[in-house]
């Protein structure tokens, strides 16, 4: 039976940076641009929240039953590592789905943004058919993946964020939106370089599985060297762009010399905590940015 620690595991908290930080993003930009609504803010980061908790409870499912977690060089999942039944492990991911459409509808009452709803729908989706169904589109290596979650923990999170307080825009918002939508399609691909030993057994065609160890490195470092500018563009209304790339570099150089440096396996887990953490804090370094400015 799974402990309360073995579904912590699998709640994959190191990837919850990727669900906040956007939302914190929409948020600094809302109260800056004089829309900010705190009981929207709180429903808007509960949505992201439950898509994203819902999103690895899902995919430990999927991977699970289709056995390509038998081999692993991470820590155990739930299903793969048979702590739990796979049909428990799917009702927590439906819940997870569920509960994140019942706050979205709330928020979507009490916002009258109606038209959200498509593009709500479309990220619940995606989020099942990463691993899940007859072709999941995790398994392609084409490249959808890294895309939906530039789509939907990127531009989506931030700009929605930001639109349901205030129906304004603005171009230095979809930079950010941008910047950190790269660093959660950085933080995925750290986690799938780590796996690609395990997922080329496996068949589980990941796209640092088809681009090689080597190129899906540099792909790595690039997308968070850039990631972290243009993220810091969402602060070009502020004074504070200076300090903020004088504050991240160095995290930056640091991280991305580890993964160029060839690290490997169980190694790589600290670099996919503290991209996670990067992902935080340049998402609340904005955050704080847009609201004292």
């Amino acid at each position: 039976m799974a402990t309360f620690n073995d579904w912590l595991e699998g709640a994959r908290l190191r990837t919850l940076p990727a669900a906040i930080a956007p939302v914190l993003i929409g948020i600094g930009a809302a109260h800056f641009l004089g829309g900010f609504s705190a009981a929207r803010s709180i429903l808007a980061l509960a949505v992201a929240l439950a898509l994203q908790v819902g999103v690895n409870f899902s995919n430990d499912y999927s991977d699970g039953v289709r056995g390509t977690d038998a081999v692993r060089s991470g820590p155990p999942r739930l299903t793969g590592g048979g702590k739990t039944s796979p049909k428990v492990v799917l009702a927590a991911a439906l819940g997870c789905f569920a509960l994140a459409g019942v706050l979205g509808l709330v928020l979507l009452y009490i916002s009258s943004q109606w038209w959200l709803l498509v593009p709500g729908i479309a990220a619940v989706a995606a989020a099942w058919f990463y691993t899940g169904g007859r072709t999941p589109y995790g398994y392609m290596g084409v490249g959808l993946s890294e895309l939906f979650v530039f789509v939907f923990f990127g531009l989506m999170a931030t700009v929605a964020t930001t639109w349901v307080q205030i129906q304004v825009a603005p171009w230095w918002l979809w930079c950010g939106a941008a910047g950190t939508g790269m660093l959660s399609v950085a933080l995925l691909f750290v986690n799938n370089i780590r796996d690609i030993p395990t997922d080329s057994k496996t068949g589980k065609r990941t796209l640092p599985v088809r681009l090689g160890d080597r190129l899906s490195r540099f792909v790595y470092a690039w997308l968070l060297g850039i990631g972290v500018v243009m993220t810091g563009l969402g602060l070009v209304q502020t004074r504070f762009v200076p300090a903020y790339l004088l504050v991240f570099a160095a995290p930056v150089l640091l991280i991305s010399r580890k993964v160029l440096a060839g690290t490997k396996g169980r190694e790589l887990l600290p670099i996919l905590r503290n991209t996670g953490f990067l992902t935080l804090f340049t998402g609340l370094a904005v955050c704080i940015g847009l609201v004292v400015s």
